[in-house]
């Protein structure tokens, strides 16, 4: 139920990336560290589902080594990769390449240093949930490892505050499109209006960005489209079929939202503590909110 599917999405993973135009910028750095550390702690699960393995590896450090390779490598690297990814299109600048580069390094050494001796701790006997052992186990060397590791990565992470808010502040500018993406947050302006786009896109392709930049030559590759179609795209023009534009009504601004939402944090205190009376008070503050949104006159 775990391995086969977890399997296919590394082979989806690896065959993104294969014959593609490859650029190591900060966000594919993370998402194939998340990938590899992925992948490590997948194969040290699977040494779970043969009884004597498992029968020497529970409860010991070895199963803190899996947990963490999965949990940590697996997650925290993707939404890294996602973070540095995604900072230009909330931010409207790019956050600091070499300051990113500094930050996976320093994360990926540090990852492995810790997590990689639990592997041989366990093997070695020593049990997980500890916070002290005898001296003479031949436990300290590798735990001395895990300590620097964790440092590293605790000097990681102080590397990416710093690049966050340098870069909130001073970071390149982004533009709309700066990763050349196919997927169409990138096709409006960084950061985006708070109604995202002006008009409906009509999507007419599974990447319909990207063909919007691009044709295709007869061997397959990539073409620029000659008119400058990104640029187009990024400034919100969007027709239909029949050349009509699609506009988005936007609602007017309103405090009654707000009122309605205070309403409900009532109705769930009421009914944690069985206290009717905040119960009722809470949905008048809903109805309330609700009935005042509805018949809100609207703005011109």
């Amino acid at each position: 139920f775990i391995a086969v599917p977890t399997g296919v999405k590394i082979f989806n993973w690896t065959a993104t990336l294969w014959r593609g135009a490859i650029r190591f910028r900060t966000p594919l750095l993370f998402a194939v560290g998340m990938v590899a550390m992925f992948v490590i702690g997948g194969l040290s699960g699977v040494t779970h589902s043969l009884v004597p393995s498992d029968y020497e590896q529970h409860d010991t450090y070895y199963i803190v080594a899996h947990f963490h390779y999965v949990l940590f490598g697996g997650a925290l690297f993707g939404l890294f990769a996602g973070f540095y990814y995604w900072f230009p299109k909330v931010t409207g600048r790019l956050m600091n390449e070499k300051l990113g580069k500094l930050h996976f390094w320093l994360m990926l050494i540090g990852f492995n240093a810790t997590f990689f001796p639990m592997h041989l701790l366990g093997l070695m006997g020593q049990p997980r949930r500890t916070y002290t052992y005898a001296q003479n186990m031949g436990w300290g060397g590798y735990n001395m490892t895990e300590t620097i590791g964790s440092f590293l990565i605790a000097i990681s992470m102080l590397v990416f505050i710093f690049n966050w808010v340098k870069s909130k502040r001073n970071g390149r500018i982004a533009g709309p499109d700066p990763w050349d993406a196919r997927t169409l947050e990138w096709s409006i302006p960084s950061p985006p209006p708070e109604h995202n786009f002006d008009e409906i896109p009509v999507v007419a392709a599974r990447d319909d960005f990207w063909h919007k930049k691009y044709a295709e030559d007869p061997a397959g590759r990539p073409v620029p489209v000659p008119v400058g179609a990104a640029e187009a795209t990024a400034e919100g023009v969007h027709d239909d079929h029949e050349g009509r534009a699609h506009k988005i009504h936007m609602p007017s601004p309103s405090y009654w939202p707000l009122v309605a939402g205070l309403g409900l944090p009532l109705v769930g205190w009421g009914l944690i503590f069985g206290v009717l009376p905040v119960i009722g008070l809470g949905i008048l503050v809903m109805l309330g909110g609700f009935y005042g949104w509805v018949f809100e006159p609207l703005a011109s």
